[in-house]
């Protein structure tokens, strides 16, 4: 990838050595080779967009089908990355735009998945997708995003690649960042992921991390550490997940846990690599003319690169999710499988105060019993487990009330929830639990310091059910803060929560 000197989206696309349409055909070229080797089950492609960006006016997208074996569900995986790259200058052509960590790291990640699980066949149908225009707000996804929902495609998952190979934090990191200037993190990710209760999205993060723990990790060299971030991607940034999220498509972003740089190249006083011409492999350190010390590191790649492909194998020989009831009780919870009934098995998962689940139970029959303890509500979902032992992706959830104690929380209808994650990583979900007599109801939250002070106000509109607000507090704030629920003007209820980098 870094022959092609730059691979920007305005960049030369009649050369056979330089620039993005150089690196396209040698992607595509790449893609047949692997089919070749493997039957020729992979079909590569290419999708045309029309769309004037760095004064070109034509673009186009890779991608190679692997067909699923199911007819009856046409539904697919997607696994993508971006392969475009930039230095400062936003449609630059003439530097030398490598971008090795940003983001030749997940371009290489989604074509060795190609490479390897195009020896195997799967129920679904996987595209490895790598788009252009990522730099140049997400314009290569959003047309994949768009013709997908134009021609009633279902998507399963998206798994987007975006900067997963450099361990080396920056002077500057994109919050919530990395700890520090030359900080090495080689075991953590992150997954971005939009909403919060009820989100598909942070559900399919949950599963990609509950698949690890239970099929990768036993057996790793390197456990890997995934964490499951509140926000849709860094502040103030973006990646090609969130047109897929806007068209209604489950989608999360992969991305290393140390990046170098937030990418403010309008800054004179920035020095980090991410969108400049020392986004690079590596460097000589000993003048022999061989890379030496590399600055995308390949074990790290390569364990997210298995993680990927644990997550979209089990996603693409999954079961049928199933739906569900639930009944609370003094302690506990029934869960009723209502539909998918013919498996065996079937797993509820139980989440309270964090973007993670608490525990996962495995239940035989469509009916079980989970105790919960004696107070507080629980998020409960439930997955279809097939005669392999393969989980389906997860339900949405459910709130379950195993006890209140708040005597007032029953009097007034409304219980203000326990923020989660808690501690956060730079913004955090408040919830607020309304019953029928609260519909429509103007209230807000409000955050303030310990010693009462306001900070601010989120208005919010209840609705019976789950109400969510996010409060952004911004990374590396500490302390205890307390909000409180108003509706009408008088505070019902208030709790604490704490503040960690």
């Amino acid at each position: 990838l870094q022959t092609f000197e730059n691979r920007n989206t305005g960049s030369d696309t009649a050369s056979a050595t330089r620039g993005i349409g150089a690196a396209r055909r040698w992607i595509y070229s790449k893609l047949e080779q692997f089919s070749a080797r493997n039957e020729n089950r992979l079909i590569p492609s290419y999708l045309q967009f029309d769309q004037l960006i760095c004064d070109i006016s034509q673009h186009r997208n890779v991608f190679a089908v692997l067909p699923g074996t199911e007819l009856a569900d046409k539904s697919i995986v997607f696994v993508e990355a971006h392969m475009d790259s930039r230095c400062a200058g936003l449609c630059d052509t003439s530097c030398q735009a490598h971008g090795m960590e940003d983001n030749g790291s997940g371009t290489a990640l989604v074509m060795e998945l190609a490479r390897v699980m195009s020896k195997y066949s799967f129920k679904h149908t996987i595209v490895f997708a790598l788009v252009t225009s990522e730099e140049q707000n997400l314009n290569g996804s959003r047309a994949f995003a768009l013709y997908c929902k134009q021609k009633g495609i279902t998507i399963k998952t998206v798994l987007n690649n975006d900067v997963v190979g450099g361990i080396i934090c920056g002077a500057t990191a994109s919050p919530p960042g990395c700890m520090g200037a030359g900080t090495i993190d080689s075991t953590n990710l992150r997954i971005f992921s939009a909403e919060g209760f009820n989100s598909p999205h942070k559900q399919l993060a949950r599963f990609v991390k509950l698949e690890y723990k239970e099929m990768i990790r036993p057996y790793a060299t390197v456990p890997m550490n995934i964490n499951i971030m509140t926000p849709i991607d860094r502040t103030g940034r973006g990646s090609d997940h969130i047109p897929f999220y806007q068209e209604g498509y489950t989608s999360i972003r992969f991305c290393c846990a140390n990046e170098h740089g937030n990418a403010d190249v309008s800054d004179p006083n920035y020095t980090d690599r991410q969108h400049t011409t020392g986004d690079i492999l590596g460097i000589d350190t000993d003048n022999d003319t061989v890379i030496d010390s590399f600055f995308v590191d390949f074990n790290y790649l390569s364990r997210m690169a298995v993680i990927n492909a644990n997550t979209a194998a089990m996603a693409a020989m999954g079961p049928k999710t199933p739906d569900f009831d639930i009944s609370s009780g003094p302690g506990g919870v029934s869960v009723y499988i209502t539909t998918e009934k013919q498996y065996q098995l079937y797993r509820v998962a139980v989440r309270s105060t964090t973007n993670d689940w608490d525990s996962v139970y495995t239940i035989a029959g469509d009916f079980g019993y989970i105790h919960l303890g004696s107070v507080g509500s629980r998020y409960i979902s439930v997955a279809s487990v097939d005669d392999q032992g393969v989980e389906s992706i997860f339900s949405l959830e459910k709130v379950a009330m195993a006890s209140v104690n708040d005597k007032t929380a029953k009097t007034q209808g409304v219980e203000l929830m326990q923020n989660h994650p808690n501690p956060f990583d730079g913004e955090t979900i408040i919830s607020v639990l309304a019953g029928s007599n609260m519909k429509g109801a103007e209230a807000y939250i409000s955050v303030a310091d310990i010693a009462g002070k306001e900070l601010r106000r989120i208005k919010m509109t209840l609705n019976e059910g789950m109400n969510e607000v996010t409060y952004d507090h911004g990374y590396g704030v500490t302390g205890t803060y307390v909000y409180s629920l108003v509706v009408n003007g008088q505070k019902l209820q208030s709790k604490r929560m704490v503040f960690a980098n």
